[in-house]
């Protein structure tokens, strides 16, 4: 029997660009941390803005881009992950419970990543925060630097997992993950 399987819209443009202009500022500002301070700067501050129009969009944007369409509990996630194990995971068009737990997990360790970042150029007197933290002193700079530090590797590891997982949900569905957030486009079924 000859199915037609046809495509919808899924990833919106926003949201296709919002993705790979994430990708493309995380590698340059994770790339450029010691010896690029001004290019890990502008890095940082794109991906500040970057975050504020995606949670804006979050709640105002097209269907698969609302955190009410795919933020579920934990629990949801955790069978989703063991279903996924086991090659028995149901099919999602937008995100399944495990990708977007973590989405919410890349936004925040993103987002604590860029406020403890403006807070170490800050202490150095650089950047909105200096006004609050540029009298902190040595210790300050290096708790700051530490903590931006763990959050920047904390994202990097969690970007590792959530590679791993499209690509496992693209073996376990049998479709492209990656080429549907490049179109946008995904198969109904």
């Amino acid at each position: 029997m000859n199915s037609i399987t046809k495509e919808i819209k899924v990833w919106d443009l926003l949201i296709r660009l919002f993705h790979w202009g994430l990708v493309m500022t995380f590698i340059i500002a994770y790339a450029s941390e010691d010896d690029f301070m001004l290019i890990h700067s502008y890095a940082g501050y794109t991906i500040m803005g970057l975050l504020l129009i995606r949670v804006i969009w979050g709640l105002i944007g097209t269907k698969y881009a609302r955190f009410s369409e795919f933020i579920r509990p934990p629990h949801e996630a955790l069978n989703y992950i063991k279903d996924t194990a086991s090659f028995k995971a149901k099919r999602y068009l937008g995100h399944n419970p495990a990708g977007g737990l973590m989405i919410i997990a890349l936004l925040l360790s993103l987002l604590l990543t860029t406020l403890t970042g403006l807070g170490a150029y800050g202490v150095e007197g650089g950047g909105p925060l200096a006004i609050w933290f540029s009298g902190i002193g040595h210790f300050g700079k290096e708790a700051f630097e530490e903590v931006h530090e763990f959050f920047a590797n904390l994202t990097l590891f969690l970007i590792i997992v959530h590679v791993a997982g499209v690509i496992l949900g693209s073996i376990s569905h049998g479709e492209n993950l990656v080429r549907a957030m490049f179109t946008g486009l995904k198969q109904t079924d």
